[in-house]
């Protein structure tokens, strides 16, 4: 069994990783706000991922296990806060979207000048407060992916992760994995706490953010992700993010 790396101190840093890059599973002794101010950054945790484009940060509680993954030339902006300072009472990792206000408070506060991050002068101690306070504002996303406990469920959300283009039904899948659609149906809400379409439609939201942050054309998009057209996929993006895949920040 390989060992969890154990950082107590969750940086405050501007890092760069490279498109594949991966920052393997460690924890921290206390809370840390993860931002790509450019690509995506993927972050695992046992009970499941989440991906965040530049308009997302994610809330990531102290002793969470958890690994990065880049995708697309990642700028990676890590704030860590105590944890006895929890603004945003969160005790699992949770998707924060980001308004430009708070994009810069982020970027300002991670610059990496040895000098400035140790800095603890009146102005930054400012503008530390300023970013708490946009943070506890920042609206709450439903992004997160759970992974299944259930074996059945397992087989199949890994059928649909190696192709997430796999437009069967649910009944279709079951008769691969050897379950009624309506036995699947049923550990669905009851394991993962939401339906097989809605699994299915964050899973394809993931992968889309993923090949957009490898500058992939929206219609290829669509298609690998299993959307019947480029139009259907777009309308769900513009629903969830606020903007069409033809505008959302390139790597």
């Amino acid at each position: 069994m390989t060992e969890i790396r154990h950082e107590p101190i969750a940086p405050t840093r501007t890092q760069r990783l490279a498109p594949g890059a991966a920052i393997d599973a460690h924890r921290h002794d206390d809370h840390q706000i993860v931002y790509a101010g450019r690509g995506v950054v993927a972050v695992t945790t046992g009970a499941g991922s989440w991906v965040a484009p530049a308009t997302r940060a994610l809330w990531v509680p102290a002793g969470t296990v958890h690994a990065h993954q880049a995708h697309g030339e990642l700028r990676l902006h890590l704030v860590g806060l105590p944890a006895t300072e929890n603004p945003l009472g969160l005790d699992s990792p949770t998707v924060l979207a980001v308004e430009p206000l708070l994009r810069e408070l982020i970027v300002a506060y991670t610059r990496t000048s040895a000098e400035t991050l140790m800095d603890d002068s009146p102005p930054r101690v400012r503008l530390r407060a300023v970013l708490i306070d946009r943070l506890r504002a920042a609206p709450q996303e439903p992004l997160h992916l759970p992974t299944p406990a259930d074996p059945l469920l397992r087989a199949l959300c890994d059928i649909l992760r190696a192709d997430p283009s796999d437009r069967r039904t649910l009944a279709e899948l079951g008769r691969t994995v050897g379950a009624s659609d309506r036995t699947l149906s049923r550990r669905f809400r009851g394991d993962l706490g939401m339906t097989f379409p809605q699994w299915r439609t964050q899973l394809r939201l993931h992968h889309a953010l993923v090949l957009l942050a490898e500058n992939t054309p929206v219609t290829t998009v669509a298609h690998r992700c299993g959307w019947s057209s480029a139009s259907a996929f777009i309308d769900v993006f513009r629903r969830t993010f606020g903007h069409t895949p033809g505008t959302h920040p390139k790597s």
